[in-house]
């Protein structure tokens, strides 16, 4: 795929999202999944690049803040005041009264965080733990991401840590053992898990705990017994992992009847994605890998990818274009992976993910989802990478714990 092409499908995508729609909620609004705030990373980062007008930027932020902000224990990274407080701290570069009217977002942010931890803690104590406490959409992975950037020092991220080292811990069922962040719900209403699971993804699951912890601790951030929880985390993949011939991976969650049986009983690897796949797991051990300096974890990282990226059986399950479980998630994680990486072949592969990532769009129906998460967005998001080759100068992909 040449640069011309990426390009031209680039400005394409980015025409037809020029002009925000009417956003008539401040959810939709304030919303990076769906809504004009995630639409409006893109056209920030092309401005930050050099590949977009800065007014079309600052027209989406504008539509984006053009509800009184949200905030309480609801809002997240990827809704109301953090959301906003992400794009006010990218756009500033062209705009500096956008860096202050971040700052008067830090102080619900903040204190929004300490009640959400209090909760998180409370539902900890009595067993009954659930997405929305520690998760990256919805949790205080994702507020902890955006604290680690612009309030490092703040006694609400060392709380956040705090929280997620101790969801770490076991805990005990009635009946036996199980890991800290079981949750009593199902993963997805469509797949019951009678009596809870523990779920592995980077986007629900404790890959996103673990990114954020190694993400921190190489920043030298850390709170007592951050290292520990990391290992507790790997030591259950560790557990949990199914080497192949082809190739290691993970089950998406173990369920009850999983953990009783120790083992999981899945027919093959999930769909390689960044959500749930083994894209997302394997960034989460290499940057644990990175933040323990442990050669022989980051080298199993790069093998578990390279195994997808090789694999046609797997390549084959990819049925979108979106980050979340599309190809733009796939080549974004595997662009990072390749980045850190020790050896050169998953750069190889690397190549042909962009053409398969616009094939899709243009072979299949579009899916009126302007967004960022499963939409145009970002899928245009992940082809910038690939024509600009150089990490993204937003940050845009710390929203799904890649950096």
């Amino acid at each position: 795929m040449t640069a011309t092409t990426t390009a031209s499908c680039l400005t394409r995508i980015a025409e037809e999202l020029a002009t925000p729609p009417p956003a008539t909620q401040a959810w939709h609004a304030q919303s990076l999944s769906r809504g004009t705030a995630g639409t409006a990373l893109l056209h920030l980062e092309r401005a930050r690049s050099g590949h977009g007008p800065w007014h079309r930027a600052h027209t989406w932020v504008r539509a984006a803040t053009s509800h009184p902000v949200l905030a309480g224990t609801d809002t997240s990274l990827y809704l109301g005041a953090p959301a906003v407080a992400t794009l006010l701290h990218t756009a500033s570069e062209s705009i500096p009264s956008y860096t202050a009217a971040a700052a008067t977002l830090r102080e619900p942010i903040t204190a929004d965080t300490h009640r959400r931890v209090d909760l998180a803690l409370q539902h900890l104590q009595q067993g009954s733990t659930r997405f929305s406490d520690y998760d990256l959409f919805r949790g205080l992975t994702g507020t902890g991401r955006l604290l680690l950037d612009h309030a490092p020092g703040d006694d609400a991220l060392a709380r956040v840590l705090d929280y997620l080292v101790r969801l770490t811990h076991p805990k005990r069922d009635t009946e036996t053992t199980l890991p800290g962040w079981w949750t009593a719900h199902d993963p997805d209403p469509a797949l019951p898990t009678p009596g809870g699971h523990a779920n592995h993804g980077l986007a629900h699951g404790i890959a996103g705990p673990l990114a954020l912890l190694a993400l921190a601790r190489r920043r030298g951030i850390t709170v007592p017994g951050q290292r520990e929880a990391i290992e507790r985390i790997l030591a259950h993949y560790d557990h949990w992992r199914h080497d192949t011939d082809h190739g290691p991976w993970w089950p998406q969650w173990i369920t009850h009847e999983h953990h009783a049986l120790t083992a999981a009983h899945q027919h093959g690897p999930p769909r390689p994605s960044w959500c749930y796949g083994t894209p997302g797991i394997a960034r989460a051990h290499q940057l644990a890998a990175l933040a323990l300096d442990d050669t022989t974890r980051h080298r199993h990282a790069e093998n578990a990818l390279t195994a997808c990226l090789t694999d046609p059986r797997q390549l084959a399950l990819i049925s979108d274009h979106g980050l979340c479980h599309g190809w733009a998630g796939l080549y974004q994680t595997s662009w990072r992976i390749a980045g850190d990486a020790r050896s050169t072949s998953i750069t190889h592969h690397l190549s042909t993910l962009p053409q398969q990532l616009t094939n899709h769009l243009d072979t299949t129906t579009p899916t009126n989802d302007p967004g960022f998460l499963t939409g145009t967005a970002g899928t245009a998001l992940a082809l910038h990478t690939a024509l600009i080759d150089t990490p993204p100068r937003s940050g845009w992909d710390a929203c799904l714990l890649l950096s």
